[in-house]
């Protein structure tokens, strides 16, 4: 009978067990998050966006001679062989893509291999919390990229686990054939667009040659609508679920605007040699330095996707 009433005991202890282990399961699992779009419920939290930087005055010489000289050496090393993810999902080599936008970031217009730029990148790295040693690194740009990203409105509310329901497709305006790139129709929330062709006026003003090709700086793609971006993503080629079931177009803010291609590529290829060649475009230098006065922020992965922070989405 002994061994009886401990082998109930013992099945009884072990039953309870797995009941609780059960239990702990459930709860983990419940409190998982899920896959698919996020919810629509209002942000319990608003994110204040990061300052705009402040524009640099032109360097002289002997700006961009002063400096860290071991700082600046392992930058312009770094600048085409650095082997990093800086967006994760795929790997890259060098940072020469990203140099006007860190430049612009940390205020400065030196070159990315001097020691001016070694010495306004350990002031920014100080002012960040990073050690200022003057060298570029994945991490620094992370931080980097961050505040960038959370200039976008549309981030900040995603951040919050909110994507923003698209607007009513009456409420858009379209742009004219002249400002689509062949002609394609183009239609974004009334103030982006207005923005957007003030920008595009400055630009144009200020570098001729962007005045001589009436392509250049010509919209590629605005609004596009939750089904519209379903049916496009349908093949798995928009960077995961999440950017297909809620991507900025939806909010009739974001658009692409075309700085040219490199030779034999789209100009929305998001190939590294593309990028690089549009890095260096005098398109994409004059919005990196000047779309910010006009309400604008690009997203750093593409040169060519840029949204109005004028509205919210």
């Amino acid at each position: 009978m002994r061994k009886v009433s401990e082998a109930l005991r013992f099945l009884g202890a072990l039953v309870l067990a797995l009941l609780v282990l059960g239990f702990v399961v459930l709860r983990v699992t419940s409190c998982s998050p899920t896959r698919g779009p996020p919810p629509t419920a209002a942000p319990a939290t608003a994110i204040a966006p990061p300052p705009a930087p402040v524009a640099a005055a032109p360097p002289t010489r002997a700006d961009c001679a002063t400096g860290p000289a071991d700082a600046a050496a392992a930058n312009a090393a770094s600048l085409s062989t650095l082997i990093w993810a800086p967006f994760r999902h795929r790997p890259e080599t060098g940072w020469e893509t990203y140099a006007p936008l860190i430049a612009r970031e940390i205020g400065t217009e030196c070159p990315p291999g001097s020691a001016g730029f070694a010495a306004r990148f350990a002031a920014w790295q100080q002012a960040h919390g990073l050690g200022p040693d003057g060298v570029m690194s994945a991490a620094a740009f992370d931080r980097l990229s961050g505040l960038v990203e959370l200039r976008r409105p549309f981030v900040r509310l995603n951040a919050t686990g909110v994507c923003p329901a698209p607007p009513p497709e009456a409420a858009l305006a379209a742009a004219t054939p002249a400002e689509s790139y062949g002609g394609m129709t183009i239609r974004l929330r009334p103030a982006a667009l207005a923005a957007y062709r003030r920008m595009v006026s400055a630009a144009r003003t200020d570098v001729p040659g962007l005045a001589a090709d009436p392509q250049l700086l010509t919209l590629f793609s605005g609004y596009r609508g939750p089904a519209q971006e379903s049916a496009r993503c349908a093949g798995g080629g928009c960077g995961g679920p999440a950017k297909a079931s809620c991507s900025a177009h939806r909010t009739g803010l974001a658009m692409d605007i075309d700085l040219g291609a490199a030779p034999g590529s789209r100009i929305d290829s998001s190939d590294d040699p593309n990028r690089l060649y549009m890095s260096r475009t005098p398109a994409y230098r004059w919005l990196i330095r000047n779309a910010d006065r006009f309400g604008f922020v690009n997203y750093p992965f593409e040169p060519w996707h840029w949204e109005w922070t004028g509205e919210q989405p």
